[in-house]
This record gives structure tokens, sequence and C-alpha cells, in this order.
């Protein structure tokens, strides 16, 4: 079989409710309705013997030691489930920010099984690519088909996908790296607390543009404040976001640091992501459309 190339898109959390902190196993519990943007990393796997991945492009320097790369994990999970797996040499063009909240290195793990299972003709549905994805980070599961849906628990829940209308968005990151245990540490959250606030609203399929901004307005990511005490820079980037004309909301994606804004049309959030990267040059400033 000749090459193999799939997308790693960025995931992006339009909510996240945290809802406590589970006594079992310590993992905080959250409540999610994630999209996906139209591009992102890009993933080729070339058959052959042995296991190996290469990284390029330009936010390769901060992806991490290769061995340890999220790609390798993911098909070392899916090997121990399917002995005799047949893989080959993995090539990653690393475009997404690293430590960005956007589920890049999640992404490109989930991408990776989806190569594999192209690969050796196991189902985009089989229990085997679910049960490695779960085993190699919270994000994978989520990632192995990137559409709209909700995210559930520590992330091993996934609900149905969602067919919601595109949004128009901007996606900022500042330049700062931000881990998420830090951020889940300043939350506060002790084993088997609860967290306050209203519950998610309902998502139904096929939402339009206008109903799904309606109903995102009065939600909210939790984790966006204790965030702001580990990287202040992060509200830099949401009031340079809200400054832009025809942004409709303007909100953190996972753990930080990258921001997005929802626009009303295509033509004002290119529009702004123009003057963002002119007033920002150091940013990281992408158009994108949701879904």
């Amino acid at each position: 079989m000749s090459l193999l190339v799939t997308r790693a898109p960025a995931k992006i959390n339009l909510t996240l409710h945290v809802l406590g902190r589970r006594a079992g196993d310590g993992y905080h519990e959250l409540e999610s309705l994630v999209v996906f943007t139209g591009a992102g990393d890009t993933l080729t796997l070339v058959p052959g013997p042995g296991l190996t991945l290469t990284v390029s492009g330009p936010t390769a320097g901060p992806a991490g030691p290769l061995d340890d790369n999220l790609v390798i994990r993911a098909a070392r999970h899916l090997a121990r489930l399917r002995p005799g797996l047949a893989h080959g040499a993995f090539h990653l063009v690393k475009r997404l920010p690293v430590a960005a909240g956007i589920g890049g290195g999640s992404s490109d793990a989930a991408a990776a099984l989806r190569l594999l299972g192209r690969l050796n003709g196991i189902a985009p549905d089989a229990p085997d690519l679910l049960t490695a994805a779960r085993a190699t980070g919270a994000d994978v599961p989520v990632c192995l088909d990137p559409r709209a849906r909700m995210m559930l628990g520590a992330g091993e829940s996934i609900g149905p996908a969602l067919g919601l209308a595109p949004l128009p968005a901007i996606l900022i990151n500042p330049g700062v790296p931000v881990e998420t245990a830090p951020v889940f540490r300043a939350l506060g959250l002790t084993v088997g607390a609860r967290h306050p606030g209203a519950s998610h609203p309902e998502i139904a399929a096929s939402t339009d543009a206008a109903t799904l901004l309606r109903t995102l307005l009065p939600t909210r990511n939790d984790l966006e404040a204790p965030a702001l005490t580990v990287a202040p820079v992060i509200a830099d980037a949401l009031g340079a976001l809200r400054d832009r004309p025809g942004c409709r909301l303007a909100r953190m994606s996972g753990s930080g640091a990258t921001v997005f804004g929802l626009f009303g049309s295509r033509s004002e959030a290119a529009r702004a992501a123009r003057s963002l990267r002119a007033a920002h040059p150091r940013w990281w400033v992408a158009s994108a459309i949701l879904r």
C-alpha cells in the first residue's frame, strides 16, 4: 500500500463546564461542546517495518521527544490490542501551537489511529480504536471522528455527531504554552467536590448558526479564570478579539492559552484576522470555520 494521509484538525471547546472532581479516580468531570477546524496538522504514514516518526513544520520545535509523542504512544497502544499490527514510518507536519488548549497532540494521535485503521482494515468504529484512544489521552477519543459533539466525563464519553451549522471564527494563541495540570490546580477543587454553575444547555442536532450563538452566550469555560492566573496574557488576547467589529463571542478553548472569537460572517472574521495580525505580529492568528 502506498502513502496514507490524513489531517489532524484543531479541537475547540466552545463550552467547558466543570461539574466536579470524581471521588473514585480524582479526575475532573466535564461537559463540553467540542467543534473542529477545517485545517491543522497533517499526518502521513508510509507502510513498512518498524515504527518511526519524523516531524516538520512551523511548530515542530516544541513538539517534544519523538519517542514520547502521542502519535507513537497511540500506535503502541493499538499494537498491544492487535498483535501483528502493520505500521511504518509516520511524518507529522506540525502547524498548530503546542500546549495550547486546542488538542493538537490529541488530534495527531487520533489521526495516527485512523491511518493504522485504514492500513489494517480496521473499521472506524471498532472498539479497539476507541480503547487505544482512551489509553492515549483524555481528548483523543473525541478527535477520532472530528465532528461537533458533546464530550462528557473526563473525556471518555462522547455524544453523537451534531451536524451543527459552520461558525466563522478567529483563533489566537499569544505564544505562551500552558500545561493543563497547573490550570486544574488553580481551579482548586478537592476530590469529591462539586463545582457551582448553571447546567449546560441541550445542543440540538443540526442547529443553525444564529440559534447556536444565542445558546452559547450564557455558557462558559470554567477553566478560563484559573488559566488567567497562570498566563495573564490570555486576557490580552480575549480583549483584542472583543474589540473587533463583528465579534459575537470571545472565549478561551480548553485550558488555554488559545482563545477563539465567533463572528457573524466569514468576511468579518477575515477582516478581523488581518487587523489582529498587523497589531500583534508575534501572535499566532488563524481564520477558521468551526463545525
